[in-house]
């Protein structure tokens, strides 16, 4: 069968949460060198205005726990930039520590972002899209949406959330002309690992390398975007194995040890803006 042929990228106005830095700045820098029409949105207001003066697109304060927030963001959006084709629902935090010395706050505040922020979007952004017949949903998970290291229990667990909501939404909507994706990076440097211990097996990958993995699903819609690809080998594997199997190619991978053995002293900087922002 031939391959369909690639998508234009160019014109389509894309909408992107938790944009002012890591992997939604990368993401949007990618998307306008394609000359997407790119909005960014981020609790930190200041820091997304910087981030769309350099990219040469636009930007709005958004906190994705508020669906208020979130409508007005994406009305902004359609008003100032035009219809919604793209939404990536990227904005996301991480608190890393052992489950029992997590605090409630910090637990609320991940399931506040990474789940509900998620759920947000994937509803305002597809009831706009439904409308018309057409758009792409890119929710940004994790490869620990598919797996469970300890060490970072709840935020495992809104990854989870992600994935599964997303394939629930996409199976109710097959037949409607809108596109889902589930991006699922492995290890990436931004300032979320800051004091992850080193895998001889896996190695880090930057966020640009997520960026072009999401604007290759908008060229060619698919549903699970690994990154790197080799993680949905991986993934599989571990799938077909037993539990102790799985668990010991965990183990092999040195997947266990990445957030178990954290050095949590050099994560004073993230954890306090994780407290109060959205990003990635």
């Amino acid at each position: 069968m031939a391959r369909r042929p690639p998508r234009a990228i160019a014109g389509r106005v894309v909408a992107v949460t938790g944009a002012a830095r890591g992997i939604g700045r990368a993401t949007a820098a990618a998307l306008a060198r394609e000359d997407a029409r790119v909005a960014i949105g981020d609790l930190d207001a200041a820091a997304a205005a910087a981030t769309a003066d350099e990219l040469g697109c636009v930007s709005h304060e958004l906190d994705v726990t508020d669906p208020e927030s979130f409508a007005r963001f994406l009305d902004w959006v359609e008003a100032e930039v035009g219809p919604l084709d793209v939404l990536v629902n990227n904005a996301g935090i991480l608190h890393l520590g052992p489950f029992l010395e997590e605090d409630e706050a910090a637990t609320r505040r991940q399931l506040d972002v990474n789940v509900m922020g998620v759920v947000h979007g994937t509803r305002l952004g597809l009831r706009r899209m439904r409308a018309r017949g057409a758009g792409h949903l890119v929710n940004v998970a994790s490869s620990a949406g598919k797996l469970a290291p300890p060490g970072i229990a709840t935020y495992v667990a809104t990854k989870h959330a992600v994935v599964g909501l997303t394939e629930a939404v996409r199976a109710e909507h097959r037949d409607s002309g809108v596109e889902f994706s589930i991006v699922m990076p492995g290890v990436v440097r931004t300032e979320m690992i800051a004091g992850y211990a080193a895998s001889p097996v896996v190695k880090e990958i930057e966020p640009e390398d997520v960026a072009e993995a999401i604007v290759d699903a908008l060229r060619r819609p698919r549903v699970n975007v690994f990154v790197p690809r080799s993680l949905g080998a991986v993934n599989r594997l571990a799938q077909m194995l037993p539990r102790a199997g799985g668990e010991w190619l965990g183990r092999a991978l040195g997947v266990d040890r990445i957030t178990w053995e954290a050095d949590r002293s050099e994560r004073t900087a993230y954890e306090a803006r994780a407290s109060r922002s959205a990003s990635r």
